[in-house]
């Protein structure tokens, strides 16, 4: 199914930022032929700066498939924002609460438009000390055997020299590299005739994590470590952990 083509305020979105990402970042862009041209496809990638959405969205629109993120919520209800994004096609997640699951209902209606869908499965900006991938959660695997659609997993890296993790003053020059890589579509074979009990989607969630951690590994050229679990950390599972952390 070919994707119904966008919206105005994605178009206005796109035209805006397009060309001070191009202008402003130097691009390590591998594996985008991984991208399908056309049908509902779900892309996911780790999570490591406020400002790597527009990284990982510039790589996903270059590559011809414009893109529905599912977002936190909090964003929508920011006056003119909230709602310019929801016109731009962006999906509210009410992270952590019983209306999380509204968003997938949102996200498989899309991927069955034969439209994009863009996934943190991590919902969050890892807590790993050295920015790996830490341990994900289930919605982008949900969406996936709910709709049958594809999961194309995507490292990337360099985000966070521009902007620090929960920074809020950007530094685009010198100009930074930013390094997007998409592997091919995560195997859930094994996973799409099973019930969907929660372990079968966490074992499929693991292989989906593993695949964007062996893509940053081969990016920064590193051994990566065990799965950072944040339920096992002490810290907040949303939010800056570091302004938490001060306030106690």
């Amino acid at each position: 199914m070919t994707q119904p083509p966008p919206g105005f305020a994605y178009r206005l979105t796109a035209a805006v930022l397009r060309p001070p990402l191009a202008a402003l970042t130097k691009r390590d862009w591998k594996g985008g032929e991984n991208i399908p041209a056309d049908g509902g496809v779900i892309i996911v990638a780790n999570h490591i700066s406020y400002i790597d959405p527009l990284v990982f969205g510039h790589f996903i629109h270059d590559h011809g498939r414009p893109v529905r993120y599912l977002a936190k919520a909090s964003l929508f209800d920011i006056p003119l924002l909230g709602p310019f994004l929801r016109s731009a096609g962006q999906i509210p997640v009410h992270r952590e609460k019983r209306t999380a699951g509204d968003a997938l209902a949102e996200a498989c209606e899309a991927i069955e438009s034969g439209e994009s869908i863009a996934i943190y499965p991590e919902g969050t900006i890892t807590r790993d000390p050295n920015l790996w991938p830490m341990i994900g959660k289930t919605g982008a695997v949900r969406v996936a055997l709910r709709t049958g659609a594809e999961i194309v997993p995507v490292a990337q890296w360099g985000a966070q020299h521009i902007l620090k993790p929960y920074g809020k003053v950007p530094k685009f020059l010198p100009r930074k590299t930013v390094h997007v890589h998409a592997g091919p579509p995560v195997d859930l074979s094994a996973y799409r005739s099973a019930d969907p009990h929660p372990s079968v989607l966490k074992k499929a969630t693991t292989d989906v994590m593993a695949a964007i951690t062996n893509l940053l590994a081969g990016i920064r050229g590193e051994t990566a470590p065990v799965p950072f679990d944040p339920s096992k950390s002490g810290l907040p599972t949303l939010g800056n952990p570091n302004k938490k952390a001060k306030k106690r």
